[in-house]
């Protein structure tokens, strides 16, 4: 890890620290604004941290640690959008649509933007929308005022906002997009994201049921000495290795250039350790990790949701067989050692 990863991770990690289980944690934001957190994103010349793409999903890793109730990713995410545009970032939680597979907005010729989008994370706390929008068959960035959308707000399991858009002719600052930034681009960043944030949520769901497992005492000792809770422990701790293993392994060809097939297996194998690690946590808890009291659920919560987001495991295990298939026996091989990527996945 660099100086520079290990101090920002450091630095959010005590932001972060006893991060409040609310609806939006004003609070939280304010210290992650103050400390540059937010705009870890952006390139030093446009008035950022200029943090590169492993700095800033060591600083979501942080985020899924403590389960924070913002829209950190999802500011992250559309300040890089924004900057790499050419366009000014605004000031505030931001948010990105659309986010749901399928779904396109379009662009008149009066810089209007029309559409719906889905299941948009945190579209009500935030005050702007970085959206693809898309004319003549090319995709533009714009940056949209939250206020001039219709918002119906709903949740994910874990609670957190996840907010349908309507854009009904709205008005937006526009851009061409970078060539980087395509159909696919706003599902590959959600999914790496979400990847670190959950190999961070299973780190402290893993130490959770450690501390548990040592200090519930049953039978005249603590459960943790038992040995069918100490291979379930086990099991977990491998899970939580797999899971921080998966998310490293996409990071470093994603700052190359594609990395569509080192995601797609991060996201696809750390959703199957999130449903494992989340049932064995409860299991080793027992009733008590249920409870509203108990923190684990905040973690699990978001883990079973998360999963979900940006393509569950069928969806990209799918994409990923396709792709051997589309390979075939002689050149499947040289496509797993091959430093940099000819292609992504198939669709």
């Amino acid at each position: 890890m660099s100086e520079m990863r290990a101090i920002l991770a450091e630095t959010a990690d005590r932001l972060m620290a006893g991060a409040d289980d609310a609806d939006f944690d004003r609070p939280l934001w304010t210290r992650l604004e103050e400390a540059g957190l937010t705009a870890a994103s952006i390139a030093e010349e446009h008035g950022g941290t200029g943090a590169d793409l492993g700095d800033t999903m060591a600083v979501l890793r942080a985020a899924g640690r403590h389960a924070v109730a913002v829209p950190l990713a999802e500011t992250l995410m559309a300040a890089s959008l924004l900057s790499s545009s050419g366009l000014a970032v605004p000031a505030g939680p931001l948010t990105i649509a659309p986010v749901t597979a399928g779904e396109r907005l379009t662009l008149d010729g009066a810089r209007r933007i029309w559409g719906a989008a889905r299941l948009v994370p945190w579209a009500r706390a935030a005050g702007h929308v970085a959206a693809l929008a898309w004319r003549d068959g090319k995709p533009f960035v714009a940056c949209v005022s939250a206020r001039d959308l219709v918002v119906t707000e709903g949740k994910n399991l874990a609670g957190e906002p996840r907010d349908d858009l309507r854009f009904d002719g709205v008005a937006a600052e526009i851009a061409a997009a970078p060539a980087s930034i395509g159909e696919a681009s706003l599902t590959l960043w959600g999914a790496l994201s979400h990847a670190a944030m959950m190999a961070g949520a299973l780190e402290t769901a893993l130490d959770l049921t450690v501390r548990y497992a040592g200090e519930r005492v049953q039978f005249g000792r603590p459960i943790g000495k038992f040995q069918a809770i100490q291979q379930q422990v086990a099991a977990l701790a491998a899970l939580a290795a797999c899971a921080g293993a998966a998310a490293d392994a996409a990071i470093a060809p994603a700052e190359r250039g594609d990395a569509t097939f080192e995601i797609a297996c991060a996201k696809a194998r750390i959703g199957e350790a999130a449903g494992q690690a989340a049932s064995i946590a409860h299991q080793v808890h027992g009733a008590m990790g249920f409870t509203r009291e108990h923190r684990l659920h905040r973690f699990t919560r978001r883990l079973w949701a998360w999963r979900e987001e940006y393509g569950d495991e069928a969806y990209w295990w799918g994409r990923i067989g396709r792709t051997a298939a589309k390979l075939g026996g002689d050149g499947l091989f040289p496509f797993l050692t091959a430093r940099e990527r000819t292609i992504g996945v198939a669709p």
